[in-house]
């Protein structure tokens, strides 16, 4: 059963660049942005507070040690959760699509081939927020 009180915040770590979101324990939307690494402190603190984030979750991969003993520093107080994160980019093509449907043109090449126009680490984000939520 989800909690619906908590508010995720869901993190797509990465070396250059980070994908974040913030979702409420309804499953709304309330935040998502791909952010250069330098800003993701910062951001993350200021969300924490203007959204009262309850936990964080983040991609088990590539950079995920380095980035967990960063926010652990940084943000002490908040839980931070690990989730399997494989096939995560290939999931978050798809919801690009689903979000920003193509126009006419783009329409006629078959999703599979078709590049997002701009990174998609925050729709990462969201997918590993839902996979948390759909755990059990």
């Amino acid at each position: 059963m989800t909690d619906r009180t908590q508010t995720i915040l869901g993190f797509d770590p990465g070396k250059d660049k980070c994908g974040i979101a913030v979702m409420g324990g309804d499953r709304a939307l309330l935040y998502h942005q791909v952010l250069p690494t330098a800003q993701v402190i910062s951001q993350i603190n200021d969300l924490f507070q203007q959204y009262n984030v309850t936990r964080l979750v983040m991609g088990d991969q590539t950079t995920s040690k380095q980035w967990q003993q960063r926010l652990s520093t940084a943000l002490p107080d908040l839980p931070i959760l690990l989730v399997d994160e494989r096939y995560s980019s290939l999931e978050a093509r798809d919801r690009y699509w689903q979000m920003y449907p193509a126009n006419f043109l783009t329409g006629l090449i078959p999703q599979g081939m078709r590049q997002p126009p701009r990174p998609i680490d925050d729709l990462v984000a969201i997918i590993l927020i839902e996979r948390y939520l759909n755990r059990d």
